[in-house]
């Protein structure tokens, strides 16, 4: 199994475009509080009618994984490979878009031939410029080819917006929800109602209370999943500890929780990236209110450093393959076939 993961993932390639992950492999978290106690959210989970149906119990399991070769066939064949290393189950893929980038494009087309619900993450831009108005051309463009593509996706954009290195494209958490609502008004306007709009802070972002990630959230008409991504950093934080921090905030809010990215970005001691891992799926159990959740595998070859692959690892490649296996990580698929029309708020 580990030669699989070795032969789909340890290829030298350029990062995925703006992932994130080659700034969070060198930060280092100042001081930060203790991870509140959280119970998990008892109140019913709503939905707007935009994007895939929710699975009435467990959560789905996908990845994003770095090719050998960045175009579409490159990326459905380390994805599959990933997937079959994994135990053939995985039913998200996950692909990343630059700001100028057109989509859906050939990778879609490629992960929709495979049958899988995806996860699209749209870079963004400067705030101020987006509501401006300079860039609504293209917005309504990318609106229509989601429209078009016709299937649920769920469309994260501008992810970890509260990341300090993003501070002189956000501007303000105020600039920043006021360019969500512009983008997503565009995206309504012209009817793309198959796009569940996807708000994904970094959980360090409710760990750090300097990082104000709460200060972002556009409010519950505006969003249609939550989201976060969660690595453990050079602390080794646990990932009940990162989770809880950012679970306090959703439970607050009646929506759907997909973890982004989740990764072992660092080496650890001997048996530590396994010991993290096997956190993960009681984690989840624990918390029906996340709905989905989505690996990022790449080897980082230039600085700063950092392989979440399991090329190297067997012991937590088989932790990874009997989460991605177990039948509560196994609900039915959504309706992949739906043209997205809009539906009345549902409830589990």
């Amino acid at each position: 199994m580990a030669a699989v993961f070795a032969l789909a993932l340890l290829a030298p390639a350029v990062a995925a475009c703006d992932s994130g992950s080659g700034d969070r492999a060198g930060e280092t978290a100042s001081a930060v509080p203790p991870p509140p106690t959280v119970t998990p959210r008892k109140g019913a989970v709503q939905t707007t009618g935009r994007g895939p149906e929710l699975p009435e119990k467990g959560a789905w399991v996908g990845a994003w994984v770095k090719p050998q070769f960045h175009n579409a066939t490159g990326r459905a064949a380390a994805w599959d490979d990933f997937n079959r290393a994994a135990g053939g189950q995985l039913a998200i893929a996950h692909m990343f878009h630059e700001w100028n980038e057109p989509f859906p494009a050939g990778t879609e087309r490629a992960f929709q031939a495979q049958g899988k619900l995806q996860m699209i993450s749209w870079q963004g831009t400067d705030t101020r410029s987006t509501v401006s108005g300079v860039y609504d051309n293209l917005i309504r463009q990318r609106a229509q080819d989601v429209k078009a593509f016709g299937v649920p996706v769920l469309l994260r954009y501008r992810w970890e917006m509260d990341r300090p290195n993003l501070a002189a494209s956000m501007h303000s958490p105020e600039d920043y929800v006021a360019a969500w609502k512009h983008v997503r008004a565009i995206f309504t306007e012209v009817g793309a109602t198959n796009a569940a709009w996807t708000w994904c802070p970094h959980a360090d972002g409710f760990a750090e209370p300097e990082r104000r990630a709460a200060d972002y959230y556009p409010g519950d008409d505006q969003v249609d999943w939550l989201c976060t991504d969660v690595y453990p950093s050079p602390e080794w934080n646990s990932f009940s500890n990162r989770m809880d921090h950012f679970m306090a905030f959703a439970k607050k809010h009646p929506r759907p929780v997909v973890i982004g990215e989740f990764g072992l970005t660092q080496d650890g001691r001997p048996g530590q990236r396994a010991e993290w891992m096997r956190e993960v799926g009681p984690y989840l159990k624990k918390h029906p209110q996340i709905k989905a959740v989505i690996y990022f595998a790449a080897k980082q070859t230039e600085k700063p450093l950092y392989d979440s692959t399991f090329g190297k690892d067997p012991e937590s490649a088989a932790v990874f393959r009997e989460l991605a296996t177990d039948p509560y990580f196994n609900p039915p698929m959504p309706d992949l076939l739906a043209s997205g029309a809009p539906s009345p708020a549902r409830t589990e």
